[in-house]
């Protein structure tokens, strides 16, 4: 009788974690079925602006196919943001040697620097100038690649396509170069602000005993600073796509724009929607191809996998080939998402101009 019971039980707890998985899989279900119900309501509503950023989007490919020494533009300014970082870590090196060294008073031939607050306020001044720098090096680089894509728009016309104008790109940015300091200047603020609370945030919750309700909190601010920057940071892009256009003032630039893109809000979002998800396809083909590549060449050619003169872990150069392989697939996508967004604006302005 008591195996019978337990047989019994054992059965109903079965019939129960099954009737939960189908519970949770029928609200999967439900939740997929109606988001593409939603999205194939977007499109139909709105399968003009689709495919006006399908348009787009092969139109920046074709841009890039036809000038592919735009790719030196971002190659360019990565080396020099190498080497302004370079410069930084040595000068901030030397302030830092500006201070008196002390014993420290709990480690046994412990030594501490003792800041002053001459020091303090030099290295402050050096932690936000290098957000600065980098800020304006890395919107420098977008604005010329814009100007060459909207140029590339303009000369273009229904029987053949044009030619993009890459040194007239150099010549604007030379020439708007306070916008783009005024752009680089807000997104540094925002980023040593991100920068600031990051420090404070490890030493309160050293401080709290790594409280779990304080991490939360300080989780949720963290995520709210990055949503800040990522707003500002497309904003500022924004600005700089009319601009690339018109020739406008910063300010003057970010609020058409602002109002060019409610205008045109479906055009907007689909292209930008649609290029992330390629390029993040993108980023994960060339990563996984060149990861295969390294193991398969590790393994099979060089046999480093093998035998006596095997390496003792493939972690290590898998890592590397995948940090490299991001990064430079980031900086060749990029240029795409740049020109998709350039691309997009000069229609819009010359539908809304023009007609």
């Amino acid at each position: 009788m008591n195996e019978y019971e337990l047989s019994e039980e054992e059965l109903t707890a079965s019939l129960e974690t099954e009737n939960s998985w189908k519970n949770k899989l029928m609200a999967v279900t439900i939740a997929l079925a109606l988001f593409t119900t939603c999205f194939a309501c977007c499109i139909y509503c709105k399968w003009t602006a689709l495919k006006s950023a399908i348009y787009v989007i092969d139109a920046s490919s074709d841009f890039l196919a036809s000038t592919k020494r735009i790719v030196l533009v971002p190659i360019l300014f990565e080396i020099l943001t190498l080497l302004a970082v370079g410069l930084w870590f040595a000068s901030f090196t030397t302030v830092v040697s500006m201070n008196e060294i002390s014993a420290h008073e709990s480690i046994p031939q412990g030594k501490d620097l003792v800041w002053t607050p001459q020091t303090k306020w030099m290295a402050a001044y050096m932690i936000f100038g290098i957000f600065w720098v980098c800020a304006w090096l890395d919107y420098t680089s977008n604005f010329i690649v814009m100007v060459s894509a909207s140029s590339y728009y303009f000369n273009s016309n229904a029987e053949k396509d044009g030619s993009a104008e890459v040194a007239l790109g150099f010549q604007y940015s030379f020439f708007n170069t306070g916008s783009l300091a005024i752009g680089s200047f807000i997104i540094a603020v925002v980023r040593i602000i991100r920068f600031v609370f990051f420090y404070a945030a490890k030493h309160f919750e050293q401080q709290s005993g790594n409280n779990g309700c304080i991490k939360c909190v300080v989780k949720g601010a963290e995520l709210v600073l990055w949503c800040i920057e990522k707003i500002c940071d497309y904003l500022n892009e924004s600005a700089f796509a009319y601009q690339a256009v018109t020739g406008d003032a910063f300010f003057e630039s970010a609020w058409s724009m602002f109002l060019l893109q409610l205008k045109e809000m479906a055009q907007f979002a689909f292209a930008n929607t649609i290029v992330k998800v390629f390029i993040l396809f993108g980023k994960i083909a060339i990563m996984g191809t060149n990861l295969y590549t390294c193991y398969a060449l590790m393994k099979f050619v060089f046999k480093n996998t093998d035998g006596h003169d095997a390496v003792s872990s493939m972690f290590s150069p898998l890592l590397c080939v995948a940090v490299v392989s991001y990064m430079t697939a980031s900086i060749f996508l990029g240029v795409l998402e740049t020109a998709v967004l350039a691309l997009l604006t000069s229609l819009s302005i010359d539908v809304n101009v023009n007609g």
